[in-house]
């Protein structure tokens, strides 16, 4: 489907947008396989922008990029073994977020445990790639992503992924976010720091299971990341930043999407090249409104 996808937008007049907003949404979704690919892109994105803000809020960027790639281990197994390689992904990124969570003690000061898990599971895959003989292309599309060879159960598979991330995060929010914010304070009061640290890598590890689909397990970062670490920086409230995170996201796969179908770029560059220069937008204004405050208070 994702060759399919590709091929169709070789194979058909380069189209040029308009001044006619109508006409371009027109052309836009004028193809199934562009239809399903802004469906999936926009419930991506919804759930990326939630789980990223609480990814950057807990400094778990490096746990999200190993979870990724620990799921490519359990997708090149289940194609080695011949199942699903999005079951794969999931059951392995599940068994790694379990493993991570266990070995670290603290939110914090967890990267020996990451990388630990994170080799051993990089070597699993390697295993496994040798190990079949046939055609892995459905794992190694896992890599950058195959957002334009979404299908409509592939779409199904990833709203049920969605879902069940933000009735997870929306249940554990308030000790979620007073555990994140400080670690010491929130066990002292009583909550469950070790317990709701794996369940937040467990909810995580659902997440990139939808996320991995789109924009692939080596450009993770882009989604889960990127916005957060944006509102990070010029919000002030949780709630203000999660509403920045899902907006931004949604903004880089739309943009990148839409420049794909008239310019034929990879959809994964354009949502990392989007997400990059949004963060250096948002670094160079803030870096601007810092050195302006002193003076203007004095």
């Amino acid at each position: 489907m994702l060759i399919h996808g590709a091929m169709v937008l070789a194979s058909v007049a380069a189209p040029h947008p308009s001044w006619n907003v109508l006409h371009d949404i027109h052309q836009l979704t004028s193809f199934a396989f562009m239809r399903h690919a802004f469906v999936a892109g926009t419930i991506v994105a919804v759930v990326a922008g939630v789980a990223g803000y609480f990814v950057v809020l807990r400094q778990s960027s490096f746990a999200a990029h190993a979870l990724s790639e620990i799921g490519f281990a359990g997708a090149s197994g289940g194609v080695a073994f011949g199942f699903s390689a999005v079951l794969g992904l999931l059951g392995m990124t599940l068994v790694g977020a379990v493993a991570i969570g266990l070995l670290g003690k603290r939110l914090r000061g967890r990267d020996a445990a990451i990388g630990s898990v994170l080799a051993f599971s990089l070597g699993l895959g390697s295993y496994f790639v040798t190990r079949y003989k046939g055609n892995a292309s459905g794992a190694f599309a896992l890599l950058f992503g195959e957002i334009l060879g979404i299908s409509v159960h592939d779409i199904w598979t990833i709203a049920i992924a969605a879902a069940v991330t933000l009735v997870l995060l929306a249940v554990m929010y308030r000790p979620l976010l007073f555990a994140s914010l400080d670690e010491d304070v929130a066990e002292a009061k009583g909550v469950p720091v070790r317990a709701l640290s794996i369940g937040f890598l467990l909810v995580l590890a659902v997440a990139v299971t939808a996320a991995v689909q789109v924009v692939g397990v080596l450009l993770i970062f882009s989604l889960l990341v990127t916005p957060g670490a944006i509102a990070d920086r010029v919000c002030r409230t949780p709630g203000r930043a999660i509403g920045l995170c899902v907006a931004l996201s949604l903004v880089f796969v739309w943009a990148a999407l839409s420049v794909t179908y008239y310019s034929n770029f990879p959809v994964g560059f354009l949502i990392t090249a989007f997400a990059f220069a949004g963060y250096l937008i948002a670094r160079l204004a803030t870096a601007g409104a810092s050195r302006r405050a002193p003076a203007h208070d004095h």
